[in-house]
Parts: structure tokens; sequence; C-alpha cells
């Protein structure tokens, strides 16, 4: 039974997304300078075997701790400035910090409610005088988070060493498709997020749009797609449809989508807005390994790269996917559920890389894993 207490608009989105084509921050850039977690020319080696870094199966909660004495509620967005990990913990609306080295977690930012309730809002503040509405994605650029915080419909900013926030961009509970600066550009539901250092790429979920927002003046542009036109159709900008978009990532010159309703993952450029389908077939799920359109996902969310491979939670089977960039060609790193095997993850949402090893938010285990 799955434990997600993610509402409203996200909650449909989730439920659209594994109703059409048979089926979730990361959100990770990479780059010389650290851009969600991994750094150019650390081509991972894994063998797939998964372990949990922190929190306890299936229990759920707020507590700080390390490994099995931490508590996680639907962990869906994942980030790494190398050292620390930091998660979207979506269903206690709040940021936590887990040391890689350690398993060590204590909470960034966001208030903690009492007993079983979640506080949720939308203030800007310290720590955990903030207020979250279910954060969904995160990434960063080494000195601040950058979260997706979703029911809020907005872009907010994370300083790091202070835990202060602050929103950079759209407007508390006004759902919107506008391109503007600050709360004058507007989100619907947005679902994945992105950096290259400059700018951030937001999965504007319920939009089905891409869109760009330039971290210094807070800038929203639409790259790709067109609000409220659901599709799979390649093309450049506007002409590009999408289904249901959440996870993002970036080698610094292109994007690459999880493109949950239409069970592929999607290419952009980044200088012309031009969208291709790299893997997956619209609207055909499966597991099938193979290359570009003969290979099958099932419901995927969270996407990240090492700038050569892609590395994806396949979530509705509970399977990693890596896919070569330059070919197309999906092979399975974490083998999902069947009928004769069971995953070791349960609905995993977000995953992120060092460079090393892998990290997801396993949202329905209520866990971070670690995968080497």
């Amino acid at each position: 039974m799955r434990r997600i207490f993610i509402r409203t608009a996200l909650a449909a989105a989730i439920v659209s997304a594994l109703s059409l084509g048979g089926c979730g921050s990361n959100q990770n850039g990479i780059s010389t300078i650290q851009m969600g977690g991994a750094k150019q020319g650390n081509l991972l080696t894994l063998t797939g075997t998964v372990s949990v870094l922190a929190g306890q199966a299936p229990q759920m909660g707020t507590a700080d701790g390390t490994g099995s004495a931490a508590r996680f509620n639907a962990p869906s967005g994942i980030t790494t400035d190398g050292t620390n990990l930091y998660v979207a913990d979506t269903g206690n609306n709040l940021i936590r910090k887990v040391v890689i080295t350690t398993g060590a977690v204590t909470t960034l930012a966001g208030t903690v409610g009492t007993g079983t309730a979640q506080t949720s809002g939308s203030t800007d503040g310290t720590g955990s005088a903030a207020k979250f509405n279910a954060p969904f994605a995160i990434t960063t650029d080494g000195t601040n988070l950058y979260v997706a915080d979703t029911n809020n419909n907005t872009i907010r900013k994370v300083v790091i060493a202070t835990g202060t926030v602050t929103t950079l961009a759209g407007s508390v509970g006004i759902p919107g498709s506008a391109d503007g600066i600050g709360p004058a550009g507007l989100f619907n539901s947005p679902g994945g997020i992105t950096t290259d250092g400059t700018n951030l790429y937001v999965s504007d979920t319920g939009n089905r749009t891409i869109r760009k927002v330039v971290i210094a003046t807070g800038a929203v542009t639409t790259l790709a797609g067109s609000a409220g036109t659901p599709g799979s159709t390649d093309g450049v900008g506007p002409s590009a449809l999408f289904g249901t978009v959440f996870g993002i990532t970036t080698d610094g010159t292109s994007l690459f989508v999880a493109d949950t309703d239409n069970s592929t993952i999607r290419k952009i450029v980044i200088a012309t807005g031009m969208v291709t389908t790299l893997a997956g077939s619209a609207g055909v799920s499966g597991i099938a390994d193979g290359t570009g359109s003969t290979a099958k996902f099932n419901a995927p969310f969270g996407i990240t790269t090492d700038g050569t491979n892609l590395y994806v939670t396949d979530s509705r089977q509970g399977s990693i996917r890596k896919v070569a960039i330059a070919t197309g060609v999906v092979t399975t790193l974490v083998n999902g559920s069947s009928l004769t095997t069971i995953s070791p993850l349960n609905f995993p949402l977000g995953i992120s890389t060092d460079g090393l090893n892998l990290y997801v938010a396993d949202t329905d285990n209520s866990t971070i894993d670690l995968i080497k």
C-alpha cells in the first residue's frame, strides 16, 4: 500500500502519470563545478548493489539521527554537493541534510509538525521558521539549494550554510503558465528541477512544459512544450509536446527529461529548445531493455547523469535503468519487482550521483538508499 502523503495538484498529476501509458529530482546537473552532485568525466562503474543509508522501512517520521535512527516521510527529491545529500522530504514539508560518509540526518529548513501532523505553508525565513508545501524536487549549485515547492507553485532558494529560505519565482497559491520575473512568472505544480549553475530548468508538471529560470534575476521563460496541451511530439519550443514531466537533469548542453505519461526519456538542446525522444516509445510501457524506441519504461520519474549515461528511477517497477546518451541504449542496473522477484526499492522517485555512487529517494520505503 502506498503511503505517499502528497496532496492536491501533485497527487492528481502522479495518479494521471500512473494511469496513462500503462504507467516519480532530480535533478542533477554536471560540470567542472558542483551542480547537483556529479563531476564531469566521473563515469560511474556500478554493480547495482542496494543498501539503506538513512531511514528505516517502512517507518515514517521526522526524527533526525544517524542511519536507521532517522525518519523520513515520502522523500521524493534528492541532490548532492559531493559531501552531503539534500532531500526534499515531501510528506514532512522539510529539507533534510544527510552526511554521505556517516548517514547522519539533520533538518536544514522547514517546520517540524507535532505528532503525526505535517506543517505546511509558504513562509520565507531561516531554518525552522521557513515553511514549504509538498517540496518535491531539489537541485544545488554547491552553495544554494533550489526547490520545486510543488503545492505552492513556487521555486524556493535555500542557502546551505545558513538554512535561509527565500522565494525566487512563482506566486503562492496562483497556478499558471505566464512568463515573467519573480512572482510574475507562474508555475503549475512544478515537479522537477536542475541547474547549470546560471539557470534553473524546471519540469512544470501541471503545465506539461519545461521552464527556464535565471538565478540572478528570477526571470522565467518557457523553453519547450505548450501549456495545457498533452502529447508526445518532437519539435522546437512550443511545437514539442510532453505528457506529465517530472525528473530533469543536464550535462550543461542538453536537458534530459523523464516524460512519465509517455514512458519516454526526452532530450532538449538548451540553445535551441529542440526536443527529441532518446529512449522509449510513447504510450507503450514495460521493462524491456533495448535501443531507442525498442526500450520500454514503466513510469520513469527521477533522472540523473554522469555526463555519459543517464540513470532513471523506473518507479512503478522499482527498478533503476541506465541510458547511454550517445546511443539511446537502455539497460537495467537494479531489477524491478516481477512475479518471481521483489525489488529492494519501493516506488523510488528521486535519484542523484556524486560521481561515485547513486543515491535514491526510496519514496514508499521512506528511506535514502545507496547504490554501488
